[in-house]
Order: structure tokens, then C-alpha cells, then sequence
């Protein structure tokens, strides 16, 4: 027998080359096999008659081989064997493409069950490569809701399914985790009925429980380590910060600050004054002026004479944080510096110089403060902006400068507070719910190709009266799915607007020549950029004026507030086109939600109800463990129950007894300590 701890290799029909290819996947053990969990099943309980098998449409069916198998060479490389079917109903055809072997296991007037898609017209159908197995033996790839699992290069379907029928069999389920008072509480599958029930399902009721179940538990787990992160830092002491007068910073604005900004700014006030590391996520919709409350912040550290570390994603962006900070500072007699790779090394040596001794008081910068180089004299405050493009372990490098400096991340992402709950636990939440008052209206559109010459031409007569535009495409490269930005604007520049000046840029361009791509943009020497998603967040050019996204029905719409959010920001009137030729009814309601309203809380929250947490969710980078099922939930009623379980598990003790759930999370917790410390 196995135990969970055994290489995965040690299967039947596994072995060590296979062990490797299951590695990729991140399986290593038995139990890692077991909690790889499907991405999607295909019903096959269905049973037709040929008669009754639609094209296009893959069912299973019962028939007896009519005919011995014939092979035909037809090149080199390619084999193609023959044979035809039949029951009660009618006869079909079968081709297998270089399958001589398994079509060899096919006998001459024996019965199989088959699953497949029919092809073909009404006169010769047919059904190519299709699954089967004999009509008396227990049902694995037919008569069942098969599991179709991630995979990867040496891998098949087949081949996962049989090495976690073996794992089930002689290990069974992974260990129970939930303690017995939650699991009848929530009326939750124990364990071995939810592991059994995810990978080899009965039903489709029984298999909804068994990911409600699993859900349930990442969530339960995800939650319950939050939790006790935070305590644990709440528990660390810092020198409390005094008042600073924030007057004369906001005498220096040119507007008055919102509701909403004065809000977060107490709070944040009261976290440096509490005693403890402030940990504090703000999280606010495009234009909300995050920066502003940023420089409060900061003001409130130099006045305690702590030095503050902002990092943001981008050269760009650090550039135009640091260029804000500078205007509004400098008088007030704050030193900022500038720290990006990009710049000569007597400039980064001149700024880490002012670092060191303590002669500068505010660093703006990407991940070049992360440099074993840069030092700081005091550091008391770190800012991250665009807080998902950083993981844990970024933020913590750059906190390691210092003496357990306070930390605020930023997010332009607007996420629903009860996610935001979820997703940054072990932080506290300052939300930005007001515009301030000016902010451009951008008028948002969704049209079908049918509009592409009147599009075409309302671009150019932007770029004629001097303004510019976006163009977005969600593939880079030919043969990828949806229209690749660089096909595109091959196309627009040769073909469309030859006397224009066409951009380009995407994620698999390097570094450098992204920035001096969005240099010379934000400089006015491109007039249409067109772009993958890499311009989402951070990318502030005052003169583009319209937002184009082709095939906007790939994008989520929290993606494409983003995307609209890059235009707009200066005094001219700017627009956002929506390019689809989708005809699914929720597919266009979808897409005319962003066209209804510029919320982004409220398209946060429509994401959420049609999407499911699973696109939040990716964006998480804690450390803790990644999801596998709580995506495929798509209930947020779990996610709360979830965490309600967990709070109180937590608040009884349950976190100091010696139980399963308590020593996964304490190893979860030792290593995530590892990875800050």
C-alpha cells in the first residue's frame, strides 16, 4: 500500500518519466495528485442510439463492430484505419488517425460502448477517434461524467484519470481538515465523500457538493491564515507616530479633498499613531486621487522624521508619482528622489548617496529599491502601488530596509468590500468610494464590426485635431486567440492610416523598449497606440482622448474599467468604444453594464455576480495556497460562511489544538513568516 507522503511516481503505470511531466503540474506526492482537482467534466451517462446522435454534438452510444478494422497508409506520418458500426437503429462509420493500436482492440462482432462527435452530412457520417470501451466492463471513459484534468506535455487525459483511480484505491482520501462541528453546521461533505465524489462523480448534485465542499475548505483554511498573520503583527510594537499638522499640505492643493479621502487619511493617521506596524490596503476607482492620500501619508512620516519608500510597477509610473510628490512637497521642504533602472548610474549612486545618510526623506521608484544597494537611513513608511503587480515577498525586501516600517498598498482595482475582505484579510481597508469633483464623463460605446469605417474615421479626426487614441487587443501574435495586436497594427499603419504615426507595444516586448515605446507616446510622437493589457493600470497621458478594445467580450468588465480609465484624464471630451461581434444576449448585457455606468465598484460587483470570484481571486499573491476549487464555486454565499467558520473557529482556540487543520496551518504560517523575515 501507499501512503500520501509517496512519490507520485511510485503508481502503477507511472513511473519516472511520467513522475516528471506530473511535476510540472506541481504533483509530487499521492496526496498532491489527489488535491489535483479536474478543470471541467464532460457528461457521458447519456446513452443514444446512432439514430439519435446529432452533428456536432458528442454522446455516447452502444454498437456492435461490423466490420474487421482496415489500415491504409495514406503518407508518411499519417495512418488511417476504418471500420463500420451498427445497432438496432442504423450503421456509422469510424476513422481512426494513427491509431492502428487502439483500434486493433476493436473485435469483429463484439459490442463497445463509443463517445464521440459526429461529423459529416446526412448522406456519410461519421465519427473520428472517438473514446470507447467494452460493453460489459465497468464504465471509465463511458457511462460516467468523465473529469477532464489541467495537463501538460506527456501527459493525457486518460493517464491522470487512471493514476488517481489508483491513488483513490489504495490510499483513499486525503486527510479531514474541517472540524465535525462545521462540516454539520454548514452541512458540508466529509472529506472521503467529497475527495471521491470531485474526481469520480455520480451526479452532477453530487459533484456540485463535492466543490462546495472543497471550496468550502481552501476558503475556511485561506481565512483562518489571514486571521492569525494579523494577529501575529498586531502583537509586534513600533514607536507610535505624534500628530503632524496636515494644513499646510492641503493648503498646496489646487482642490478641496473628498469625503472620502479625508476618511482614509484618519484612518491611516491613526495606524502610525497606534503603536503597532499599520498594515493598510487603499483601495480606490480610477481617478478616486489615491496619490494624494499616498502624500498625506508620507507627509505624516517626514514629520516624524521617517524616510518613505513609494514602489510602483512601471518607470512611467514611478516618473509621474514622482513628479506629483515633487510639485507638491518640494516647497514644503521635503527632498524626493527618483530611483528606476533606467536611469545613468551616476544618478542611481547620487540618490542611494541621499538614501543612506538620511539627506533624502521620500524615494520613488520600481524595483531597483529592492536593490541589495539601496539603503535607508530611517525608513519608517513603505507604499506599493498597484498592489497586485507585487507579491509578499517584493513588499517584504523592501520593509526589510527598515525597522519594521509601516506598510500601505495601493490598488486601482476596485473590488467588492466583501472580497476585499476575503482577498486582503491580514490588511486593513480604506476605501475610496468619491471622485473628486471635474473628473471627465467618458462616453462609452459597444458596436460591432459593422462600424469599422466610421470608427477608422473618428480616430483620425482625433489624431488630426493633435489628440491620440488607444487601440487594445487581448492576443500579441497571430494565432493566438482574438485579434493580435500585432497583426493589427501592421494593418492600421499600412493600410488604414499610412500618414500616421501607428505605436505598438505588449507584455513580451522587453522592459526598456516598453518604455521608450510609452515615452514617446506620452510625449505626443505617437498618435495610435496599440497595446495588449500591459496598459491597464499606471499609464497617464492627459491628451489621449479614446479607448478602442477590440474583441472587448474576452476582457472581464473590472478589466475594462481599467482600460477605460487610461483616457479621460485631461480637459478634452474622451470616449470609449467597445468592439464586439458577439450575439450572446449575456454576453451583450455584459459588455453594456460598462456602457451604463463609470462605477467601478458597481461593475466590480456585476463581474463578481456573473463571473464568480475566480478572476479576483487570481490577482492574489499572499503566499498562503493558490485555489483550485474555490474559483469553480462561483458563490460568494460560500466564500462568507467560509469566512464566518473560520473567525469562529479561531476566537473558540481551535488555531491551539493539536488537530490537523491547526498543524497544516502552522506549517502554511511558518513558511510565510520564513518568506517576510
Amino acid at each position: 500500500m501507499l501512503s500520501f507522503s509517496d512519490p507520485v511516481q511510485y503508481l502503477k503505470g507511472v513511473g519516472p518519466a511520467r513522475g516528471k511531466a506530473f511535476q510540472a503540474l506541481g504533483v509530487f506526492t499521492v496526496e498532491d495528485l489527489l488535491r489535483h482537482y479536474p478543470r471541467t467534466y464532460e457528461d457521458r451517462t447519456k446513452v443514444l442510439p446512432i439514430a439519435g446522435l446529432e452533428v456536432g454534438q458528442p454522446a455516447c452510444f452502444r454498437a456492435m463492430v461490423m466490420t474487421t478494422p482496415r489500415t491504409s497508409r495514406i503518407r508518411q506520418g499519417l495512418e488511417i484505419t476504418k471500420l463500420t458500426v451498427a445497432d438496432s437503429s442504423a450503421r456509422l462509420n469510424l476513422t481512426f488517425f494513427n491509431q492502428r493500436h487502439a483500434a486493433g482492440h476493436l473485435v469483429c462482432g463484439r459490442e463497445y460502448v463509443f463517445y464521440g462527435t459526429v461529423a459529416g452530412d446526412f448522406a456519410r457520417q461519421e465519427i473520428a477517434n472517438p473514446a470507447f470501451e467494452e460493453a460489459d466492463s465497468p464504465p471509465v471513459l463511458t457511462r460516467r461524467i468523465l473529469p477532464v484534468y489541467p495537463l501538460t506535455a506527456g501527459l493525457t487525459n486518460r493517464q491522470v484519470v487512471s493514476a488517481v483511480g489508483q491513488a483513490l484505491t489504495q490510499c483513499g482520501p486525503p486527510p479531514e481538515l474541517l472540524p465535525r462541528q462545521v462540516l454539520e453546521e454548514y452541512r458540508l461533505l466529509p472529506m472521503d465523500k467529497a475527495c471521491r465524489a470531485i474526481h469520480q462523480p455520480e451526479s452532477g448534485e453530487e459533484l456540485a457538493m463535492a466543490r462546495r465542499r472543497l471550496a468550502f475548505e481552501e476558503f475556511f483554511q485561506f481565512s483562518a491564515g489571514l486571521a492569525l498573520l494579523r494577529a501575529g503583527r498586531s502583537q509586534r510594537q513600533v514607536e507610535p507616530y505624534v500628530p503632524v499638522d496636515l494644513t499646510p499640505l492641503t493648503n498646496r492643493l489646487p482642490f478641496r479633498l473628498t469625503g472620502a479621502q479625508q476618511r482614509a487619511i484618519r484612518e491611516i493617521q491613526g495606524d502610525l499613531m497606534e503603536g503597532h506596524p499599520m498594515n493598510r490596503l487603499l483601495q480606490g476607482d480610477v481617478g478616486s486621487g489615491k496619490t494624494v492620500v499616498a502624500a498625506a501619508a508620507a507627509w505624516y512620516a517626514v514629520g516624524n522624521r521617517r524616510q518613505v519608500a513609494l514602489m510602483a510597477p512601471t518607470e512611467i509610473l514611478a516618473e509621474q508619482h514622482f513628479r506629483f510628490l515633487t510639485k507638491l512637497l518640494t516647497s514644503l521642504g521635503v527632498r524626493c528622489v527618483l530611483l528606476t533602472g533606467s536611469m545613468t548610474a551616476g544618478e542611481k549612486r547620487e540618490a542611494r548617496q541621499a538614501l543612506a545618510s538620511g539627506a533624502a526623506d521620500l524615494a520613488v521608484g520600481t524595483h531597483a529599491l529592492l536593490s541589495d544597494t539601496t539603503a535607508f537611513a530611517r525608513l519608517g513608511l513603505v507604499i506599493t502601488d498597484e498592489q497586485h503587480r507585487f507579491g509578499v515577498a517584493q513588499r517584504a525586501a523592501l520593509g526589510e530596509k527598515g525597522d519594521t516600517p509601516h506598510l500601505l498598498v495601493m490598488s486601482a482595482t476596485p473590488i467588492p468590500r466583501t472580497l476585499a475582505l476575503m482577498l486582503y484579510g491580514d490588511l486593513d481597508v480604506s476605501v475610496l468610494d468619491e471622485l473628486p469633483p471635474g473628473r471627465q464623463k467618458i462616453g462609452t460605446f459597444l458596436v460591432n464590426e459593422s462600424y469599422r469605417a466610421r470608427l477608422n474615421g473618428f480616430l483620425r479626426q482625433q489624431a488630426q485635431a493633435g489628440r491620440q487614441c488607444y487601440v487594445v487587443c487581448p492576443a500579441v501574435e497571430e494565432g493566438e486567440s482574438g485579434k493580435s495586436a500585432e497583426g493589427w497594427a501592421a494593418t492600421l499603419q499600412t493600410q488604414v492610416f499610412p500618414d500616421l504615426s501607428v505605436g505598438l507595444i505588449h507584455g513580451k516586448m522587453k522592459g526598456a523598449e516598453k518604455e521608450a515605446v510609452m515615452g514617446r507616446f506620452a510625449r505626443g510622437e505617437i498618435s495610435i497606440l496599440v497595446a495588449t493589457t500591459v496598459i491597464e493600470v499606471g499609464v497617464d497621458v492627459p491628451n489621449a482622448t479614446v479607448m478602442v478594445v477590440e474583441d472587448a467580450d474576452r476582457f472581464g468588465l473590472s478589466q475594462l474599467h481599467q482600460l477605460r480609465g487610461r483616457v479621460g484624464r485631461g480637459r478634452e471630451k474622451s470616449w470609449c468604444i467597445l468592439v464586439s461581434n458577439s450575439r450572446n444576449p449575456e454576453t451583450v448585457g455584459r459588455l453594456k453594464t460598462l456602457c451604463r455606468t463609470a462605477d467601478g465598484f458597481a461593475i466590480a460587483q456585476a463581474d463578481l455576480e456573473q463571473r464568480g470570484p475566480g478572476d479576483f481571486l487570481g490577482r492574489r499573491q499572499h503566499g498562503l495556497p493558490v485555489f483550485r476549487t474555490a474559483g469553480m464555486a462561483g458563490d460568494i454565499t460560500v466564500l462568507q460562511q467560509a469566512q464566518a467558520a473560520a473567525t469562529q473557529w479561531i476566537e473558540s482556540g481551535g488555531a491551539n489544538q493539536d488537530s490537523p487543520l491547526a498543524r497544516q496551518l502552522g506549517k502554511l504560517l511558518a513558511g510565510q513568516r520564513e518568506t517576510m523575515n
